[in-house]
């Protein structure tokens, strides 16, 4: 194994120097390719950013990826937000930000024009066959890199097991997330209070609890974008989450629509690339055409650049802080054990024959061999899975 590829040299002066020009390439660039959802988008990230270009280390990525995953929204997206911000300050932050959204709210807008005039969306179920092999390897690559750094010592690697165990069982990963910190604050001695991990619980419960409006009635702009920014402001977790939170504002409490059109919006968030809650677009633009789509696709993503504007400056203190450090420490190793979960999930589902275990293998072996961008690697994967369709019709 080239060690090159997985244990990349520190940020340093040959970097090339930061620029507007090479973050807007590398996120548009990352949103047109990041199938898979989280899981994908951050390995797809980790390897951009950490492994070829060395903007950040190992750590800080775990560090940010930490910060991203214990405040609502989509936790890929505000990564890029994360990652923005720290190679170009703020002007970094919008821009990663919306480069890498926005070739999924074209692409699903796109969808949601078809949709509207046909009744139904376009299938691409060959295309991600061959895609989500490739998907499952680099995930496994990015793994074990961020693996190697985030379990520093044996309590850490008994409670990154633990969390992996408890979410195949089913447990919430919010709390996992949380629960982890906190256990490795405690173990590491290092605070008598709760207080500074107590408080967001409650809070973020608080909030997930809210009633929504009852009853049905016109569709309003204004109404509609305060539902979405509501929804981006509270929601943690996968595309799954976001759908049970779709259903309960949108069609038990405003009844805007049926549980078939939440299903499809979710189906097309789930295989275009780039963030799930582009769902909302495709939402947006059956309950108010265009300018639906946009207030709707802003007013989910809004509360990441926010929070991640305002938690940027304080992880740098966190991993100063003796105490603080131990709290991240268990969330960054909480984090490992969820993505190998949901690895493992996407796995059963994505290598289902011969064919796309050979393209898992393959590409795992192009990994470990040479540093290749694995934009080349997804564009094979989704080309292979055409030409087996097109084989099979030719059967």
């Amino acid at each position: 194994m080239d060690p090159r590829i997985d244990s990349p040299s520190p940020v340093d002066a040959t970097v090339a120097p930061p620029s507007i020009r090479e973050v807007v390439a590398v996120f548009l660039k990352l949103g047109c390719i990041a199938f898979g959802g989280p899981a994908a988008h951050i390995a797809m990230m980790r390897d951009e950013i950490v492994r070829r270009r060395r903007w950040v280390t190992d750590q800080e990525f775990l560090d940010l990826l930490g910060a991203a995953n214990l405040i609502p929204g989509p936790s890929s997206t505000e990564l890029a937000i994360f990652l923005g911000y720290r190679r170009i300050g703020i002007v970094g932050l919008l821009l990663a930000g919306v480069c890498f959204i926005l070739p999924a709210m074209l692409l699903v807008l796109s969808i949601a024009w078809v949709y509207v005039r046909v009744g139904a969306t376009p299938q691409a179920q060959w295309l991600l066959y061959g895609i989500k092999p490739v998907i499952v390897a680099i995930i496994v690559q990015a793994l074990w890199a961020l693996g190697k750094t985030a379990v520093k010592s044996l309590p850490l690697a008994v409670i990154g097991g633990a969390v992996l165990a408890l979410y195949i069982a089913g447990a919430n990963a919010i709390a996992l997330l949380v629960g982890s910190g906190i256990g490795y604050l405690a173990l590491q001695q290092r605070f008598r209070s709760s207080a500074f991990v107590a408080l967001p619980v409650p809070v973020s419960t608080a909030l997930l609890q809210q009633p929504v409006p009852s009853g049905a009635g016109p569709v309003g702009l204004v109404l509609l974008f305060f539902s979405f920014l509501k929804l981006g402001a509270v929601v943690f977790g996968s595309g799954y989450v976001l759908l049970a939170f779709l259903r309960s504002e949108f069609v038990s409490g405003l009844r805007w629509l049926t549980d078939q059109q939440i299903l499809d919006a979710v189906a097309v968030g789930q295989f275009t690339p780039g963030p799930v809650f582009t769902t909302a677009t495709f939402l947006g633009y059956l309950l108010a055409g265009l300018p639906g789509a946009v207030l709707a696709t802003i007013g989910i993503f809004l509360p990441g650049f926010l929070l991640v504007g305002l938690i940027y400056p304080l992880v740098p203190r966190v991993r100063g802080s003796g105490w603080a450090r131990a709290f991240l420490d268990g969330v960054n190793v909480a984090a490992i054990g969820l993505m190998i979960g949901v690895t493992w999930d996407l796995g059963r589902a994505s290598l289902v024959d011969p064919v796309t275990v050979g393209l898992a293998l393959a590409a795992a072996a192009v990994l470990i061999r040479f540093r290749v961008n694995s934009a080349w690697l997804v564009a094979s994967g989704g080309g292979v899975g055409v030409v087996s369709h097109l084989l099979f019709l030719g059967h």
